[in-house]
């Protein structure tokens, strides 16, 4: 199934995520390409396949996929791509936003590309052709990230939600109420900080609807967010308490009695142009066009002979078969 052209297979009906009958569903969402980058960066490379090459982003990512199966037992599990990894909707607002994980030399006249390590692009095919194989539900949609397709998926589930990922953007998700929750990895996918309303407000100061008001006001230096210079993450969590949202704050800064020193007034009133648009940049879409696709764990692979050739070909080795083994558990 591949990214931006999920199909469900012959004999599969397409259902809603978390919802098949009347039996509520648990589903599991992959933020994929954080988790292989964290497999590549986690794994040695000395881990190849049999003519030499790297393959340890692969492997660590059927590792980790296995250890999440086995440790949360989802029923419907999702693999979600960056069919684009910097939006031009998201640059248009913000030209920072990304520019400098832009590769230093891009072909004349094509997309931007992410500067990525060079044994693991090769990967990545490998990675998409295994899940493929395995019938592990691949999804990404032209002009959208990875967070996007989450977001929406989030969004349209009827049972609870664990989305998986290292990028704290999408602390903005977290539900208690609808059952939505973080699982962001602290080393592998063993130790997971299990990330919740109550989390949230005892390390930020805010819940999930309010994080994306904390993340554009503090700025993001990893995504090109310059945030309101001067008011950073302990300043920023005061201002919300104090006026609730970013709107609060804004219309603070504009009410003479307001509680704001001279300096937070002035700051903020220069970056007018930044609140403005930050909130469509840093707020993931909830409206993506998604393909039709089965979201259900498979217990048998949907291709056994390709998945075989792909294992040989590569050395998937026990990681594969680990992984095989908890599907069908």
């Amino acid at each position: 199934m591949y990214a931006g052209t999920a199909r469900s297979p012959p004999g599969i009906l397409s259902v809603p995520c978390g919802m098949i009958g009347s039996v509520t569903r648990r589903l599991m969402l992959l933020d994929t390409a954080s988790l292989y980058f964290r497999a590549y960066f986690g794994v040695p490379d000395s881990v190849r396949a049999p003519d030499g090459t790297p393959v340890n982003a692969a492997r660590g990512l059927l590792d980790f996929i296995a250890r999440l199966v086995q440790d949360h037992r989802p029923d419907e599990l999702v693999a979600c791509m960056d069919a684009d990894w910097r939006p031009q909707w998201r640059v248009d607002l913000i030209p920072t936003y990304k520019a400098h994980r832009v590769a230093t030399e891009t072909a004349a006249g094509l997309p931007d590309e992410e500067e990525v390590p060079d044994t693991l692009s090769p990967q990545v095919p490998v990675i998409e052709d295994v899940l493929d194989a395995l019938g592990i539900a691949r999804v990404g949609v032209a002009g959208y990230e990875a967070d996007d397709v989450i977001g929406t998926l989030a969004g349209r589930a009827t049972g609870p939600v664990d989305i998986v990922t290292g990028d704290r953007d999408l602390y903005q998700l977290v539900d208690d109420a609808r059952g939505i929750r973080v699982l962001y990895p602290v080393k592998g996918v063993g130790t997971l900080q299990m990330t919740d309303e109550a989390w949230l407000r005892e390390k930020y100061g805010v819940d999930g609807a309010g994080y994306v008001d904390l993340a554009l006001l503090r700025g993001d230096p990893s995504d090109g967010l310059p945030g309101v210079p001067g008011i950073g993450e302990k300043t920023a969590a005061k201002l919300l308490d104090a006026f609730g949202d970013l709107a609060g704050i804004m219309a603070a800064v504009d009410d003479p009695a307001a509680r704001l020193t001279p300096s937070q007034r002035r700051r903020l009133d220069e970056a007018r142009a930044y609140v403005a648009v930050a909130p469509k940049v840093v707020r993931v879409a909830d409206d993506v066009p998604l393909p039709d696709f089965d979201p259900a764990l498979p217990r048998e692979p949907r291709d056994p002979a390709a998945l075989e050739a792909l294992a040989a070909r590569w050395g998937l080795g026990g990681s594969l078969q680990r992984l095989l083994v908890t599907l069908q558990a």
